[in-house]
């Protein structure tokens, strides 16, 4: 039998006593939790939608078919995802953190395995994106205007691409001729597709909180232009937009301009075995 020595009141003397023990006093250490979770790299622009209202809301204005194959950008933990694969036939993700690719298998095995999910480990402007008829994905704001571009040059022609971006870029890409917005990303955009500004979204909405506000925009690629050199108007277009208190007579009437039009029309002339401007020719822009 447990004992424990304790001293009497009066006396002073030890007696043993039966059937007592000491308290332990040591708290007792706590469970460690199963699951860890893993931080948010928001140098990649890693802010992931936390508002199942928003998500529904994106895929509901992306029109998703039941035959379609879905591009995703940037899936994160898959809130989107999860959405997509309920409407599309395929999903195709792309990311470029391996930690989050790792988590979306573990999320759907079972999607992954049937080959109705697909993951792409790879940075989104570098890799070459398979064939696909809707694109949506919550972009990082660092990418927004290369990935645009990437997009709109992608053939075969995709139906539509529903994307979030940062409120101001989304403002800029929806400006019309005249807008106090309208720059050489919406005059590029303009030409190439459709833009449609379809929702707004409060920083609260994502989780961590990004510092701006974002905005949902739906692009509509038309037919491409027929005989168009799309690097020649990128360069024309960013000359007319290079200086924007100026007017493009101005512009035009710089010796810089105009000696690299000559440089450049020589090239052109050269390739194309036709006659070249002489110096004699050259001369202030009419």
């Amino acid at each position: 039998a447990a004992a424990a020595l304790v001293r009497g009141r009066q006396g002073g003397e030890a007696r043993l006593e039966v059937g007592k023990m000491p308290k332990d006093k040591t708290k007792p250490e706590r469970a460690k939790p199963r699951f860890v979770t893993m931080e948010h790299n928001t140098s990649r622009g890693q802010h992931f939608l936390c508002n199942p209202l928003i998500v529904q809301a994106i895929v509901e204005k992306s029109n998703i078919l039941q035959s379609d194959t879905v591009l995703e950008i940037g899936p994160g933990a898959g809130a989107l995802t999860a959405k997509l694969l309920e409407k599309a036939k395929k999903v195709i993700c792309v990311e470029l953190d391996s930690r989050w690719v790792g988590e979306l298998y573990k999320r759907f095995p079972a999607e992954s395995n049937s080959g109705k999910l697909t993951v792409i480990n790879q940075d989104a402007l570098n890799v070459e994106f398979p064939y696909f008829d809707i694109c949506v994905a919550n972009l990082p704001y660092q990418i927004s205007a290369p990935f645009t571009n990437k997009l709109l040059m992608h053939r075969p022609l995709f139906r539509s691409a529903v994307l979030m971006y940062q409120r101001e870029f989304a403002l800029r890409l929806c400006a019309k001729p005249g807008d106090e917005m309208y720059c050489r990303l919406s005059a590029n955009t303009a030409l190439l597709s459709d833009v449609q500004h379809l929702l707004k979204v409060g920083r609260n909405n994502f989780k961590p909180p990004p510092k701006v506000e974002s905005s949902v925009v739906r692009i509509t690629p038309r037919p491409t232009h027929t005989g168009l050199n799309y690097l020649e108007w990128d360069g024309l277009i960013r000359l007319c937009f290079g200086r924007k208190n100026k007017t493009l007579g101005a512009i035009f009437r710089q010796k810089e301009v105009q000696s690299m039009m000559h440089t450049n029309y020589t090239t052109h002339a050269a390739l194309r075995d036709k006659p070249t401007l002489g110096h004699a020719q050259q001369g202030p822009v009419p």
